[in-house]
């Protein structure tokens, strides 16, 4: 048996529930037990009584009751998996390194490729999450994410270096105080060249599985959109700005006003492919965000193209360059 400890909390541990931390620490602790040492008072926060949904601070201390072997031996077991789990290849390490566009102390901004998830699911063994380790650099937490985007959409993604980081970048996108501006290359050209799209959203399940449709009983979604150049009649290059972050919007509000975004099947249909050598692949970037730094101010950073949105962009004559954002015209 161990002895009575009495842990300090440390900054990089802080905003943790005390389950989470507890597992963290101590992994041969089943949730069963430590519910029964927290109603016997056994484990104090700062001596005092306290509950598994309890979130801990820097500078608390932890009182942990006397464990058996087991446990402890369950703590090195799981440590050691742990560090196992978190080794990359070198090839691992340099991708993930490779889509850096900012790094300081405490965010990094990636321009992720389309087609990688963002996380894990179902027949998803590669992601970004798993790749995260490789962006540790000298520190002993794991960087965290912050937001999401789809599978097939490219660009700017947030990370935060530390939990407190971590945190504040979260809560800065569920304050919607976030300027997210996104290209896309539609089939068609919308009228008019500027508006505002609303259409309520909800999530279905088919037989083809989820899905995000227009209902005007479900979520409210608005997206501003501006077309910025055009081919002809068949395509044009828009940016988007979506004022609400539900699940698929962009995707579906574009397919909502009959104009598509290229390579989005699952919304646009057949409609959703030009005839001729443009890319299928669902022509959507992430390009800008500007968004509270943890330290103080605003962060914007800009994520070039990808490798076949860039094709696209010169087999149509569209030039990066030639943008100029046309929400600020908008005074929106």
């Amino acid at each position: 048996m161990s002895r009575v400890k009495q842990i300090t909390i440390t900054e990089a541990e802080s905003d943790q529930r005390l389950d989470k931390w507890f597992k963290a620490r101590f992994p041969g602790v089943t949730h069963g037990q430590l519910e029964k040492f927290l109603r016997k008072g056994e484990i104090r926060v700062d001596k005092k009584r306290a509950r598994s949904k309890d979130r801990l601070e820097a500078g608390q201390v932890v009182r942990v009751p006397p464990l058996d072997d087991e446990a402890m031996v369950a703590k090195k077991q799981g440590a050691k998996q742990e560090k196992d789990k978190s080794r990359l290849s070198e090839s691992d390490v340099a991708e993930i390194r490779s889509m850096i566009l900012h790094m300081d102390d405490d965010v990094i901004v990636l321009n992720k490729p389309a087609g990688i998830p963002v996380q894990g699911g179902s027949k998803q063994v590669r992601h970004i999450d798993g790749l995260l380790d490789g962006l540790r650099f000298d520190y002993a937490e794991r960087p965290k994410l912050t937001h999401r985007l789809d599978k097939d959409t490219s660009g700017v993604l947030v990370i935060g270096r530390t939990r407190k980081a971590a945190k504040h970048l979260t809560e800065a996108f569920k304050r919607r105080s976030t300027r997210k501006i996104y290209w896309a290359l539609v089939a068609g050209v919308p009228r008019p060249h500027q508006a505002t799209v609303s259409y309520n959203l909800t999530k279905v399940v088919t037989s083809a599985g989820e899905k995000v449709i227009v209902d005007r009983n479900g979520q409210t979604a608005i997206s501003d959109y501006s077309v910025v150049s055009v081919a002809g009649t068949k395509a044009a290059w828009l940016a988007l700005k979506p004022l609400t972050g539900r699940t698929h919007q962009l995707r579906v509000h574009c397919a909502a006003i009959e104009t598509p975004i290229v390579g989005d099947g699952k919304y646009g249909g057949s409609a959703a492919f030009l005839e001729g050598v443009i890319s299928k692949n669902m022509h959507l970037h992430a390009r800008e965000i500007t968004i509270s730094h943890p330290k103080g101010g605003d962060l914007t950073v800009t994520a070039p193209l990808g490798q076949h949105m860039a094709a696209t962009w010169k087999l149509l004559g569209f030039h990066e360059n030639d943008y100029e954002d046309p929400f600020e015209e908008m005074g929106i």
